[in-house]
């Protein structure tokens, strides 16, 4: 089990300076939101989350093109589904509903549509857009929906081309007590 977390750096190393519309790289954004989920006390599931939420794009073949192209590829499936093989739903889960986490916001909270960036509206389009107020009733039960709104709210705050924060590396003792 232990071998997918050199897998994960590795992932970084090579796919991490990728792009995905925003001003920063994916290893950038992805190891801010970690940042921000460990500066609001998140526990380490939670943090390793917000570490690997968008882990799915490294693993899609094409997917710099895609987000160019408009496309989505449900890079919160893939990533979920990777790593699912040696992390428990208190990690995969959040993940997984991180897009639903945003449509969701956007249907319940004034004003979150209009902090969006311009890169997160477009994906918004193309992940189905904001929640009918049936869909977000029934997303609100779901057991993972606590962790879900603070890893987007994290996700949302990873954006800024002037942080600095650790490196992949830093985070391997947390990854290594995430496994299952």
């Amino acid at each position: 089990m232990t071998a997918i977390v050199d897998e994960i750096c590795d992932l970084f190393a090579r796919c991490g300076s990728g792009q995905y519309g925003e001003d920063l790289s994916l290893e950038r954004h992805m190891l801010q939101a970690a940042a921000f989920a460990e500066s609001k006390g998140a526990g380490r599931s939670l943090i390793a989350a917000a570490l690997l939420h968008d882990i799915g794009h490294f693993l899609h073949p094409d997917s710099e093109t895609a987000i160019a192209d408009g496309r989505d590829f449900e890079h919160e499936a893939l990533g979920a589904a990777w790593l699912s093989r040696a992390f428990d739903q208190d990690v995969t889960a959040p993940i997984a509903l991180h897009v639903q986490a945003k449509r969701y916001l956007c249907a319940v909270e004034a004003g979150y549509w209009d902090g969006l960036s311009d890169a997160s509206r477009l994906s918004l389009t193309l992940q189905g857009g904001v929640m009918s107020d049936d869909e977000a009733a029934a997303f609100a039960r779901r057991p993972a929906f606590e962790a879900a709104i603070l890893l987007r709210r994290c996700d949302d705050l990873g954006k800024d081309v002037d942080m600095n924060t650790w490196t992949i590396e830093d985070y391997r003792p947390l990854l290594m007590a995430c496994l299952r």
